[in-house]
């Protein structure tokens, strides 16, 4: 069907617009943590796929951390077990474990394949694959009783990532898609939030961007409204005062600690909008919160 004159000038200007940010993130590491609506509803899925695909042909270096929530909690569930967290953090105990690592497993491989079936090089790790992703067992402070600590079962904090394996995956134009689970000292597997390990490998990776992938427009004030434009500073009234709790702390924390480390640009954007990456990497007008370094 051909394009009319005024769809035509649209899509010239569109892709136009595009120009000034590929060459601006040309050869730059953008982490990218893939999880909500986008990794469970198909046509997301796809288009997430073709995103990530031609972020890398026009010459950028996305790495993918992907979670696995809700398929965890409906496997959970058929076994006949409640997921339970505490401060934003699943609890897992070793059954759980078990399910985190069998549902994560599967969907690395999904991701992997619908990246290659639209043209990509993608290969799926997890933090054990080379020891690349250390982790020491979390514990947690009681918000009711501060001083008492909470044991949540195996999950981590990292300790160290070794981002040898990503250069090298890189460097052969290779995606590398991770799944966030680490390994003790101990060799003992410990489940990682996947918000944490996007923001500390783009603070080893030195990234251009991070980009966190939610359920929700972005950030939200009191009053419901999308908060643009925020720096460190303003993010931590946001905590103070209780506008931001629950699930959305491990993400502002990731997102806080990747700002004042160097990261230059964190995005939090709405994965339920189609081509929700693309909008925000190479249009002026992005679909989420703009977390700036200073």
């Amino acid at each position: 069907m051909p394009l009319t004159a005024a769809t035509a000038a649209q899509k010239a200007h569109t892709l136009s617009e595009a120009l000034p940010y590929i060459q601006r993130f040309f050869d730059k590491t953008i982490v990218i943590k893939y999880g909500g609506n986008a990794m469970t509803d198909p046509k997301l899925q796809e288009g997430f796929a073709r995103d990530v695909v031609l972020l890398k042909l026009v010459g950028m270096n996305p790495v993918v951390v992907h979670g696995g929530g809700p398929q965890i909690n409906d496997l959970l569930k058929r076994v006949g077990k409640q997921g339970e967290f505490v401060q934003g953090m699943r609890v897992t105990d070793e059954e759980t474990m078990d399910v985190v690592e069998m549902v994560l497993g599967k969907v690395n491989k999904d991701i992997v394949n619908l990246i290659n079936k639209h043209g990509g090089k993608a290969v799926g790790l997890t933090g054990q694959d080379g020891s690349f992703i250390r982790a020491d067992k979390m514990m947690l402070e009681s918000l009711a009783e501060p001083g008492k600590m909470l044991d949540i079962g195996q999950v981590g904090e990292i300790s160290k990532i070794d981002p040898s394996i990503i250069t090298f995956l890189d460097s052969g134009d290779f995606i590398p898609v991770i799944a966030p689970i680490g390994v003790a000292p101990d060799g003992e597997t410990l489940n990682i939030n996947a918000d944490l390990v996007a923001g500390k490998l783009a603070e080893v990776l030195r990234a251009e961007k991070l980009v966190l992938m939610t359920n929700t427009p972005g950030v939200l004030d009191k009053d419901g409204k999308l908060l643009t434009g925020l720096t460190p500073k303003t993010v931590d009234e946001l905590v103070a005062d209780g506008t931001l709790s629950g699930g959305m702390l491990p993400k502002i924390g990731s997102a806080l600690d990747a700002a004042r480390s160097g990261v230059r640009a964190v995005h939090i954007i709405d994965g339920r909008v189609e081509h929700a990456l693309l909008l925000e990497i190479l249009t002026d007008e992005g679909v989420g919160t703009l977390i700036k370094s200073k």
